[in-house]
């Protein structure tokens, strides 16, 4: 019988020792002969090429290893902000996350986007300081500060010794110890009330009591234990791996339920076919079945794609201490593990079979906010160009890209090393050469108000539709998506109709009034007819984006600019310059603290304003001035909104719309 198996994801900022956690983890415990170096490009997860060459992981890999009775399945996922939707990716799959700091560097930018994420999903996360040999190191004062603005249910089960120096040493803190007991319970009590009554009435518990009793916070996502260690010597790792088994409990699989499971990375073998990494939640699946995957499309709306399972390869640990990389037995996939899937050429990230537990969650980080201009180097790899980016959206679905009448191609980015990666690619991967425009901000739309527009049928000539449509607007909550709702019976119209409704108004809200994104809002279909046997899913498909193009007229949109928050430490003395060179970037202070002979101020500036700031802290603050930067907030721009050419026919304009359905174009927008 296989193992147990817990799957545990790996996430940290860039450079905090996340990759070198998962070797020494790895070797630990007898999964791989020798210990990888990222300096060498020889660590198992970062195996592709690109990875080797920059030091960086850009894809999410799978590294599993035996540890007692069970199997762990590491999710190394990426550190550079760049690549935040691997992560994002990777949340959906998990049991449980290693959040790794640096002792030197502290808490950084990426690592509390990621905590806070983590905290969201209620994911049972653990803490690991590393790095404790290194000069500088000050795990002591970490812990303070992961505290302040990680979490304050942080609770520490290891002293380090000499930390700074080669014979730092990472010593276990024993509940059975009164004074760490007494720590720990404190620790606890902020969420239980029983144990508060306990302490308050002195009725503290034992020591196996409150491993127990941490335990059961830890799974549930209520405390966070930190260990302090070091990736490069191996100090503090064991307690690490066995603080995964003990604290985070594999999530109890139902083998006889239906499957249910979520396809959380893509990548292609050596002969070019997909292979889809796949967490099975309930179930089993088995080679040669017949599956219905269910998917969002980039827009929002539903679809869903069928395909025969060709093999599967469950991850498994390797043969013993001469395995090199992950082992793969061919066998069923069963509840808990993790498969590579082949033989679904169509399959993309984010299908999912039946109902997994955490599919319907909403995204924890901030969409693209950057659009570049992709073209060739030699025109006539035009077309290769399209399906080249076609290729790779499939491996990263927020690739996203726009085509224009005049072929002119344009890709959302998080930043500027993803569009180094994506070129690299395209060049390695494909054979085809590209040049990028300067990247511009992507900014978006949200409902003023509420709007409502209807259409009766009719059929008086060639460019009338045989269909009523009716649809209402109307805001949502900053951070509320997109919704669509019926007010309206299934039965009133065939079901193709109504997908083809559904369809045309997550691709028309793609191009709003000023032609950016509309988010934040909810659509209702209050009304549809149709004419039998005249109609067909083309008449809903042609007439809903005029009807919502109209309703949103009257609901009227703000165009809104995405914004960057930065924390800037600066000597005390250039505060005065700083916060002045902040208010001509638009910047908004939201907090300032002085620490130590430091100041630290955290603004937020308009991502389009953001590099000025950021290339002028250095005169400002004589070189001293660090910046850390994340995509978070946004601002509706004043004035004249921006706007930017459609890249579709304009509903608004029947002439034009006309013309564009009469050239049998379909597309609206991103693909």
């Amino acid at each position: 019988m296989p193992l147990p198996t817990l799957n545990i994801g790996v996430l940290a900022h860039v450079d905090a020792g996340k990759t070198s956690l998962t070797e020494r983890l790895l070797f630990d415990n007898g999964a791989i002969a020798r210990l990888g170096s990222v300096d060498t490009g020889s660590t198992r997860t970062d195996a592709g090429e690109l990875e080797r060459e920059r030091g960086i992981t850009i894809r999410t890999a799978v590294a599993p290893f035996a540890l007692g009775d069970r199997q762990i399945n590491l999710v190394d996922t990426p550190g550079h902000p760049d690549f935040i939707a691997e992560v994002e990716r990777a949340l959906s799959v998990l049991d449980a996350a290693v959040l790794v700091l640096s002792a030197v560097e502290g808490v950084q930018a990426q690592t509390r986007v990621l905590m806070r994420s983590l905290r969201r999903t209620g994911l049972p996360t653990l803490l690991f300081v590393n790095k404790i040999d290194r000069p500088g190191a000050r795990p002591a004062a970490l812990l303070a500060d992961i505290r302040a603005r990680l979490t304050p249910a942080a609770v520490p089960l290891t002293t380090v010794l000499d930390a700074g120096s080669r014979r730092a040493a990472a010593r276990a803190r024993p509940l059975d110890d009164p004074a760490v007991a007494a720590e720990v319970a404190e620790a606890l009590a902020e969420r239980d009330e029983t144990l508060l009554a306990r302490l308050v009435e002195d009725r503290p518990p034992s020591g196996g009591e409150l491993g127990a009793l941490l335990a059961a916070r830890t799974s549930a996502g209520q405390a966070h234990p930190v260990l302090a260690g070091s990736a490069l010597t191996g100090e503090g790792v064991p307690a690490l791996a066995r603080a995964l088994a003990a604290l985070s409990p594999p999530r109890e699989p139902r083998e006889e339920a239906a499957p249910s499971g979520t396809v959380f990375a893509v990548e292609r073998g050596g002969d070019g076919a997909k292979v889809a990494y796949l967490r099975l939640f309930d179930g089993q699946l088995r080679a040669r079945r017949r599956v219905t995957f269910r998917r969002r499309e980039p827009g929002g709306a539903e679809g869903e794609f069928g395909g025969r399972i060709g093999r599967i390869e469950v991850v498994a640990p390797g043969d013993g201490p001469d395995a090199v990389g992950p082992g793969y037995g061919e066998r069923p996939l069963r509840a808990g593990e993790i498969g590579r899937l082949h033989g679904l050429p169509g399959v993309r990230i984010g299908d999912r079979i039946g109902s997994p537990p955490r599919a319907a969650e909403p995204t924890h980080f901030a969409p693209p906010s950057l659009e570049t201009v992709v073209a060739p180097t030699r025109p006539e790899q035009r077309v290769a160009l399209h399906a080249a980016l076609t290729a790779l959206a499939d491996e990263d679905p927020l690739i996203r890209t726009r085509t224009a009448f005049d072929g002119t191609l344009s890709v959302l980015l998080y930043g500027a090393v993803q569009r180094e990666v994506i070129g690299e690619r395209l060049r390695r991967d494909f054979g085809v050469e590209a040049v990028f425009a300067p990247v511009t901000p992507v900014y978006f739309e949200r409902p003023a108000g509420v709007g409502e527009s209807l259409t009766e049928l009719r059929k008086r000539g060639p460019n009338e539709f045989w269909a009523t449509v009716g649809l209402r607007v109307e805001p949502l909550p900053p951070g509320g998506g997109v919704r669509f709702e019926r007010n309206v019976e299934w039965g009133a119209m065939p079901r193709a109709f109504h997908q083809a409704v559904e369809e045309a108004v997550f691709h028309t809200l793609r191009q709003g009034l000023h032609n950016w994104e509309v988010t934040d809002c909810r659509v209702t279909l209050f009304r549809v007819g149709h004419h039998s046997p005249n109609s067909v899913a083309a008449d809903f498909r042609g007439l809903t984006p005029v009807v919502l193009m109209r309703a949103l007229q009257a609901a009227g949109t703000h165009v809104f600019e995405p914004c960057l928050t930065l924390e800037i430490e600066i000597p005390p003395d250039t505060l005065g310059a700083v916060t002045a060179h902040l208010a001509t970037a638009e910047g908004r202070v939201l907090n300032s603290e002085e620490r130590g002979d430091a100041w630290l101020l955290t603004a937020e500036v308009p991502s389009r304003l953001a590099p000025q700031l950021l290339a002028a802290l250095p005169e400002l603050t004589r070189g001293e001035g660090i910046a850390l930067s994340r995509p978070e907030g946004d601002r509706r721009m004043r004035g004249t909104p921006p706007s930017r050419p459609r890249h579709t026919g304009n509903p608004l304009d029947g002439h034009e719309y006309q013309r564009y359905l009469a050239l049998g174009l379909t597309g609206t927008g991103y693909e």
